[in-house]
C-alpha cells in the first residue's frame, strides 16, 4: 500500500501540508496517491537519525553490511508484480524495461554484498616500520579508506529503480558504510515509497541502526536543497541536467564545510564514423544507430546525440538513411509531461540554428507524452562556429555533422563539452590512422566504444560512468560499476599504533 508519507528512519512522518501526485503519461492523468513533501523539522530529524546511525554504522562489519544489501534485494524481489505495475504507471515505460531495471538493481546490490566481504576494496596498504634506518628511522604507516558520513541521494527521472531508492548511488554507499537519505523523484514517488519500503524491512531484519535509511517526498527543490545544506551531511550523489547539479554543485561549495557532489549530467555522447564504415555499412550503421537513438524513447544519458562525419559521396546517402529508419520508428512515450516539454524546446533549439536542415521528424499527431523523433544535419564549419549545437536533447534526437576532411574532423572532437562516452566506427585497415581520433577523444570522455553503440552500461569493476565537465562533477569517480563505491570513502593513514587500536582492515 502507498502512504505518500515520509519514512524518517522506520518511523513514517506526514506532518506537512504541501502535496502533490505522480502522473500516468501514457493517459496523462494524475495517479490517485497524494504525497506530502518532506518539512524542515522532518528533514532534520532524518539527517540526526542519519549522523547517529552512522557512528554505528560505519563499524558494521562487512559481512553483516553485505547481508543487509542481499536482503535489500530479497525484499525488492518479493514486490513482485507490485513494483513492476507502480513503474509502469508513474513511468509510462514498457513491461520488459521495467523487469531489466529490477533485474540490474538486483544485480548492483548483490556486487557490492560481494565486493565487502573482504576488506581489498579499501586499498589498504602497509610499510612497515624499520627502526635501525639510517640516518632517521622508518616508522609504521598503515592506510585505508573510512566511510565518510550520511550520505544524500536525488532519484533520477530517467531509471525509477536502478539510479533511484535503492539504486547505484544508494547500494554503493551503503556498501561503504554511509547511511543515506533518498530524496524521491517526484515523477516516481510511489515507486520509491515501495522500494524504501523493502529497504527499510531489510534493515530492521538485519540489525541494522535505524536511521541507516531515509526516504524523503518533495516536489519542489526546498527538500533537496536543505538536505545538501545540512551540516551532518557529507555527500550527495545525484544524476540529472546539467543545470540541477551544478546548483547541487554550486550549494555544496559554499557550505562552512564545503562537500563533494558526485553529479553525473549531460552529455551528446559523440560517435565518429569513418567514410569507409560508411561505404561498407551504411544500412546496417544506420538501423543500428536508429534502433540506438529511439531506445527508450532517448531517455539515456548516453544517447548518441551526436554523429560525426566525413563529407563524401556516401555521406547524405548515410544520413537520410538513418533519418527514415528513426521516424519510421513508432513514437514513444516519455516520462513525464515536463520532459515531453523539453525535449520539443531543445530540439527546436538545435533545429533552429543557423545551417541546420532537418532530414527528417515524425510529422503526424502523436499523443500527448510521446515524442516525434527527429534527425537533423549542419557542417563542420556551422557547428564550430556555433556553441548551441553542443545543446543536449533528451530524448529520439541526434544531430549529424558532416565535416569537410579529418583535420576538421578533429577540431570538432577538441571543441566538444566533456561528454559520458564516445565512440568510433571503423574498419580493420584504418586502425593505424586512427590514433589522432581516439586521443582526440580519450581526452573529452569518460568511456570510449569502438565498432558499437554508447546505449548500455555494464555494471563491473572496470567500467567508467563519468566523464570531464559537464559530464559530471568529477570525473576521478564513476557512477556505475563496483568502484563507484570510492566516491563514498575518504583515506587515512595510521602512524605507529597499537594493533589493538588499529581498525579491523588494517590489523
Amino acid at each position: 500500500m502507498i502512504t505518500g508519507k515520509n519514512y524518517i528512519g522506520q518511523t513514517p512522518k506526514a506532518s506537512g501540508d504541501k502535496t502533490y501526485k505522480t502522473v500516468n503519461p501514457k493517459l496523462n492523468i494524475e495517479n490517485n496517491t497524494a504525497f506530502i513533501d518532506a518539512t524542515e523539522d522532518e528533514i532534520d530529524e532524518a539527517v540526526n537519525l542519519a549522523w547517529d546511525a552512522f557512528k554505528i554504522y560505519r563499524k558494521v562489519s562487512g559481512v553483516k553490511r553485505a547481508e543487509f544489501l542481499n536482503a535489500i534485494a530479497d525484499e525488492i524481489l518479493v514486490l513482485d508484480q507490485t513494483l513492476i505495475d507502480m513503474y509502469m504507471l508513474e513511468s509510462g515505460l514498457p513491461e520488459g524495461r521495467a523487469i531489466g531495471e529490477r533485474g540490474r538493481t538486483i544485480f548492483q546490490l548483490r556486487s557490492f554484498a560481494e565486493l565487502i566481504l573482504d576488506e581489498q576494496w579499501r586499498d589498504n596498504s602497509f610499510d612497515a616500520a624499520d627502526p635501525e634506518r639510517k640516518p632517521l628511522p622508518k616508522v609504521d604507516l598503515r592506510r585505508t579508506s573510512i566511510p565518510l558520513g550520511p550520505v544524500v541521494v536525488l532519484g533520477a527521472s530517467n531509471f525509477p529503480l536502478a539510479f533511484s531508492t535503492a539504486g547505484g548511488d544508494v547500494s554503493s554507499a551503503l556498501a561503504a558504510g554511509c547511511p543515506v537519505i533518498v530524496k524521491s523523484h517526484p515523477m516516481h514517488s510511489g515507486t520509491g515509497e515501495l522500494v524504501a519500503k523493502a529497504l527499510l524491512k531489510a534493515a530492521k531484519d538485519t540489525g541494522m541502526p535505524n536511521g541507516v535509511f531515509s526516504n524523503l517526498n518533495g516536489k519542489s527543490i526546498e527538500v533537496g536543497t536543505a538536505l545538501v545544506k545540512h551540516p551532518k551531511v557529507k555527500a550527495v550523489g545525484f544524476t540529472g541536467s546539467v543545470r540541477g547539479g551544478r546548483a547541487l554543485f554550486d550549494l555544496a561549495s559554499k557550505r562552512k564545510e564545503p562537500i563533494p557532489v558526485f553529479a553525473e549530467m549531460g552529455s551528446i555522447n559523440p560517435v565518429v564514423i569513418t567514410p569507409k564504415a560508411i561505404e561498407k555499412h551504411s544500412e546496417a550503421l544506420a538501423t543500428q544507430y536508429a534502433n540506438s537513438i529511439t531506445l527508450g524513447t532517448g531517455q539515456f544519458c548516453t544517447n548518441p546525440g551526436l554523429l560525426l562525419t566525413i563529407d563524401n559521396e556516401n555521406t547524405q546517402k548515410f544520413i537520410d538513411d538513418l533519418a527514415q529508419k528513426t521516424v519510421t520508428i513508432e513514437a514513444q512515450c516519455m516520462l513525464h509531461p515536463n520532459i515531453k516539454e523539453g525535449f520539443m524546446q531543445n530540439s527546436l533549439k538545435v533545429s533552429s540554428q543557423r545551417g541546420v536542415e532537418i532530414i527528417a521528424k515524425i510529422e503526424s499527431e502523436v499523443a500527448p507524452n510521446y515524442a516525434p523523433s527527429q534527425i537533423v544535419s549542419v557542417s563542420g564549419k556551422d557547428f564550430l562556429e556555433n556553441p548551441k549545437l553542443q545543446q543536449e536533447v533528451f530524448g529520439p534526437f541526434s544531430l549529424v555533422v558532416k565535416a569537410k576532411n579529418e583535420t576538421e574532423l578533429i577540431k570538432i572532437i577538441e571543441s566538444l563539452e566533456g561528454q559520458l562516452t564516445g565512440t568510433i566506427i571503423a574498419e580493420k585497415d584504418e586502425y593505424s590512422g586512427l590514433h589522432d581520433i581516439v586521443d582526440a577523444l580519450v581526452n573529452r570522455v569518460g568511456r570510449i566504444i569502438f565498432n558499437g553503440v554508447p546505449t548500455g552500461v555494464e555494471v563491473c569493476s572496470s567500467m567508467q560512468h563519468g566523464g570531464p565537465y559537464p559530464a559530471s562533477t568529477d570525473s576521478r569517480f564513476t557512477a556505475v560499476g563496483t568502484n563507484s563505491i570510492k566516491r563514498w570513502v575518504r583515506p587515512v593513514s595510521y602512524q605507529s599504533f597499537p594493533k589493538e587500536l588499529l581498525p579491523e582492515a588494517l590489523k
